[in-house]
């Protein structure tokens, strides 16, 4: 195995990977092989297994497009999900064509032989003539260095990698973190805990979840290919709608955002002091908005301990957190929901294109990409949800079709021409990164008044794409010989 050479190595088996490969085999292209680090192939909705794990897209559209599924409600939960995802696996036959237990510490473009060398587990070396990273943005878990955290003597762990065999109940439970995740464990956990404590950095605007179960004669009526995309398409469009509120408009983003979570905070949130520190004190749609119908409900429990920025974490001890306050709270267990490495660690391992260019030294003011997807010197490289594909208002798996579209006609225009190379030019990626950038100075994520982890170190927003996504997936659509050069 450690001579194999592959046409194209996909790195990772999550969505990203698995709309690569189905891509790939639709091409006529069976020769590639998934590298996933983990043990089982997945990616998000296999490995995240936390209480109340689910989606905030609504289930129709947050799937591939050739791919209908038969749900059971509008925003699924982690098992459907995962069914969904193993479903995937299963038609294409992709846990076949897949190779756990993978880790990728570099990859090396070979100028001499056109192909990168793949390195996995410090020992074997994969060869191949395309490279696509679909790591995804979400997939490295932080946990801050807070001052005696390996004192701590009771379980400790990150949402993404929940301890199933730790058992909450009756237990002294500290969550840090507010975000997404933090958003769906707090409810699921809240009524079986002794007490739970909530360490929030910054409040997140929260927007009622207009969950919906279908019933059975509607399952069987969106069983039909065309009603299933109709409601799609509905989807689409009314969620589409509320970019003009991100970029174009405060109006917009008052009516569709601002007032109805202003509505729900006062209407969930009797205690003035608890709700004066669940208000955001910027624009909404600046930070990722929440959808929760219970959060507010569980935070405002007797048994739920709100701790803000003035009341922080201090120190953690062998069975207590100590709050910049000096007070001393006793803890059984501490969840991490603290989030990822989402900007400047978007790509883990080591990666050297031509003339021995450093995708981390190309990266060093802030990530960038032509499309989000491929680098000048980087030749036959390509990035799934890459720099500023973040899409803040529909679904992902949308950005991801749009994405592999681009890589497929790139692959394709190789395979015609009779070279052996595609490389995007570095004018074209200049003016492609230095427009986008000019677009989100217009754009909620640049002028809401907070730091996310939309931003880079160097401030710049590199995670969302600022317009339309119709947009975005016209512009991978339609590929520009001009802007690539072939070799």
């Amino acid at each position: 195995m450690s001579s194999r050479h592959y046409s194209v190595i996909i790195i990772g088996s999550g969505f990203g990977g698995q709309c690569a490969a189905i891509n790939l085999l639709k091409e006529g292209i069976s020769d590639f092989v998934i590298l996933e680090r983990r043990s089982f192939t997945g990616g998000t909705w296999v490995q995240n297994s936390y209480p109340g794990a689910a989606v905030d897209v609504q289930s129709p559209l947050y799937s591939f497009s050739f791919e209908p599924y038969d749900w059971t409600q509008l925003f699924a939960e982690r098992d459907e999900l995962k069914a969904y995802t193993e479903s995937i696996l299963t038609k294409y036959g992709l846990t076949e064509k897949t190779l756990t237990d993978m880790n990728v510490d570099q990859a090396k473009w070979d100028e001499k032989e056109a192909r990168w060398k793949i390195t996995v587990n410090q020992s074997e070396t994969l060869t191949a003539q395309f490279v696509i990273n679909a790591t995804g943005p979400l997939s490295k878990p932080i946990i801050p260095n807070f001052p005696g955290k390996e004192n701590f003597k009771g379980p400790s762990f990150h949402t993404n990698n929940w301890n199933h065999d730790v058992d909450y109940g009756n237990k002294k439970v500290a969550i840090i973190g507010s975000g997404a995740s933090a958003a769906q464990v707090i409810p699921t956990i809240a009524d079986k805990v002794e007490h739970l404590h909530v360490f929030q950095r910054t409040p997140h605007w929260v927007l009622p979840r207009p969950d919906y179960v279908f019933k059975g004669w509607q399952r069987k009526l969106l069983r039909k290919k065309w009603i299933y995309h109709a409601l799609r398409k509905a989807i689409y469009w009314a969620l589409e709608f509320r970019m003009i509120g991100f970029k174009y408009t405060d109006s917009v983003l008052h009516l569709l955002g601002t007032r109805p979570a202003r509505k729900l905070l006062e209407k969930q949130v009797p205690d003035p002091q608890v709700r004066a520190k669940l208000t955001p004190d910027f624009t909404i749609g600046c930070k990722r908005i929440l959808v929760s119908n219970t959060l507010y409900p569980a935070l405002s429990r007797e048994n739920v301990s709100l701790h803000d920025k003035h009341d922080g974490i201090a120190r953690i001890h062998e069975n207590s957190i100590e709050t910049a306050q000096g007070e001393k709270l006793d803890v059984d267990i501490i969840v991490y929901s603290t989030g990822y490495d989402a900007t400047d660690g978007l790509i883990s391992y080591e990666v050297i294109g031509r003339d021995g260019e450093r995708i981390s030294e190309f990266w060093d003011d802030y990530p960038r990409a032509y499309l989000g997807t491929c680098m000048p010197k980087f030749p036959n490289f390509f990035v799934v949800t890459g720099p500023n594909t973040g899409i803040g208002h529909t679904s992902a798996i949308f950005v991801i079709e749009s994405q592999v579209k681009y890589v497929i006609n790139s692959i394709n225009r190789v395979r015609e021409s009779g070279k052996q190379q595609i490389e995007v030019l570095a004018e074209a990626e200049q003016h492609y990164t230095d427009k986008l950038h000019q677009e989100m100075e217009k754009t909620v994520w640049h002028t809401g008044g907070c730091n996310s982890w939309y931003k880079s170190k160097s401030g710049k927003v590199i995670a969302m794409y600022p317009g339309f996504s119709f947009t975005y997936r016209y512009m991978c659509k339609r590929f520009k010989d001009k802007h690539h050069q072939l070799q």
